[in-house]
C-alpha cells in the first residue's frame, strides 16, 4: 500500500448537506481517509496509490458532490 495526501481547496465551506456525501466517499475502494484543515477552507484526502490514480481520486470528489476547486494541470 502506497498512502498519498492530497489537499484540495474548497469553493465553499463544508455544510451540513455534504456530510452524507462525505461518509459516502468512505465507500470508494481505495480513499482512506477526508479531513478539513483547520481554518475549514480546504480538504486533504489521503489514498490507496496502488488502487487509485490522482484523476481517479477527483473524480469521486466531484461525483460525490464535494465542492473542490479544479486542480491545475
Amino acid at each position: 500500500m502506497t498512502k498519498i495526501q492530497l489537499r484540495y481547496p474548497l469553493i465553499r465551506p463544508l455544510d451540513d448537506s455534504d456530510l452524507d456525501n462525505v461518509a459516502n466517499l468512505r465507500g470508494v475502494y481505495g480513499i482512506l481517509q477526508l479531513r478539513t484543515t483547520p481554518s475549514l477552507d480546504a480538504v486533504i484526502l489521503e489514498y490507496d496509490a496502488s488502487r487509485l490514480s490522482e484523476q481517479d481520486v477527483e473524480s469521486a470528489l466531484y461525483r460525490f458532490g464535494i465542492p473542490i476547486q479544479r486542480a491545475l494541470v
